[in-house]
């Protein structure tokens, strides 16, 4: 079961269908059907033209950075160089996450998840001097229910977690100095680079999973899990086992310092009983090491196959699916608020759009969110699809903003100088 804590501002449909659903409204005259539906393909193109430029952008400030890379590098950087460049891949990485509508974790909800329990029930280490930055971001936060199993499905108990439906992580590592320093030379991750991932349906308190860097280690529930038994095994052991050849070991090392007088002659029977008493210590403490190795791989198998199944996108590949998501959330805010004007036939307030747009979603389609009409707004002023007129906002008719589009879309670039193209 999930419920919503607040109204997200991601809108949960397709770019097509988003049109579809403006459509099927009946609120566009017969004739004006085909032209909004121009309009928006025009619409689309010029989104997906403008965030090309953002997603080359991304993939020239990680070059140097990038640990996946298979092509060769032409220049130097100086380290002047490579800290710009992270400077303006964290800059554009910011600004096309918050056109996807994802909000940022802060250190504060980062420190409180680390805090809490984890749901998998594995205990996880992360080492924050390793990294030189780290930025978290998430989309969509619900309250989920799920039930817990222990003790062989004789203990079963419901609990509710916060959930988040997407969250992206970007770390930098540092430098390879620090790791020499240390004398730190076996490492899973190379000094200096950058990694960002995207993960779906993370629970908060579990978002130390996703660092690159954490180590399983043991719970106190598990460490007397085996420790006990152990102990106990363990003075069996030495009692049935290896008591009588210690207590004639002890008796000899006694005669030897002058502790007792009467000499302890040493048969073979009786080093063959030591060594054979030995040799079972021998593997019982074997068997405890191992016992203790299984379990901690039982937690990093269940560590590795929930990462498996929620890793979404690495490293660059990050891009192009947080691309694809920004520009569809543009079309998506900007279609919605002009096709409300649109039918709307009379000028309608900020608020009131805002409005009108939210109850049509909730009404409709069951879809609760906080609609971004300051971003909406924001993209149909810059296209000049709109304008504003003592607080009130009236749409430009379709004719007009499909030609508007168009001579965008002809500027894009300007070389043909044989026919000069105006913005209106």
């Amino acid at each position: 079961m999930s419920v919503n804590i607040n109204r997200n501002r991601f809108i949960p449909f397709r770019k097509a269908d988003v049109v579809d659903m403006c459509v099927d409204a009946s609120d566009l005259p017969g004739n004006e059907v085909k032209a909004f539906r121009e309009f928006c393909q025009i619409l689309e193109a010029i989104f997906h033209f403008e965030f090309h430029s953002h997603l080359e952008k991304l993939k020239t400030s990680y070059a140097p950075f990038n640990p996946d890379a298979d092509t060769r590098g032409v220049f130097k950087y100086s380290q002047a160089e490579k800290k710009n460049l992270q400077k303006q891949l964290v800059a554009e990485m910011t600004a096309v996450l918050t056109a996807a509508n994802f909000e940022k974790i802060t250190a504060q909800d980062l420190k409180q998840a680390l805090g809490e329990e984890s749901l998998f029930q594995i205990r996880l280490e992360v080492d924050f001097e390793d990294f030189e930055d780290v930025i978290f971001f998430r989309r969509g936060e619900s309250i989920k229910e799920e039930t817990l199993v222990k003790f062989f499905g004789l203990s079963k108990k419901s609990f509710k977690f916060t959930n988040y439906d997407r969250v992206a992580i970007y770390i930098k590592f540092k430098e390879a100095e620090y790791f020499e320093k240390q004398n730190r030379k076996h490492l899973y991750f190379e000094p200096g680079s950058t990694v960002i991932k995207l993960f779906h349906n993370v629970p908060k308190a579990d978002l130390e999973m996703l660092f690159p860097n954490s180590n399983v280690r043991m719970k106190t529930i598990d460490k007397i899990i085996i420790g006990v038994p152990a102990a106990v095994s363990g003075i069996i052991v030495l009692v049935t086992k290896l008591g009588a050849s210690l207590l004639l070991v002890g008796s000899v090392i006694s005669f030897w310092l002058g502790l007792k007088d009467e000499e302890v002659q040493i048969k073979q029977q009786h080093l063959i009983a030591l060594g054979a008493g030995l040799g079972t210590l021998a593997g019982f403490l074997f068997r405890q090491i191992n016992k203790y190795k299984n379990r901690k791989i039982k937690f990093m198998k269940a560590l590795a196959d929930n990462l498996y199944f929620k890793n979404l996108d690495n490293n660059a590949g990050v891009f192009y699916h947080l691309i694809d998501t920004a520009e569809e959330e543009e079309f998506k805010e900007a279609v919605l608020a002009y096709y409300f004007l649109l039918t709307a036939r009379e000028p309608l307030t900020k608020s009131a759009l805002d409005q009108r747009i939210e109850k049509w979603l909730a009404d409709g389609w069951d879809c609760h969110i906080d609609f971004e009409i300051g971003d909406a707004i924001h993209k149909l002023l810059r296209l000049k699809l709109i304008a504003v007129d003592d607080d009130y906002l009236r749409c430009v008719p379709l004719p007009e903003a499909r030609q508007q589009l168009d001579t965008i879309w002809d500027n894009f670039f300007t070389y043909n100088q044989s026919k000069k193209l105006q913005v209106i």
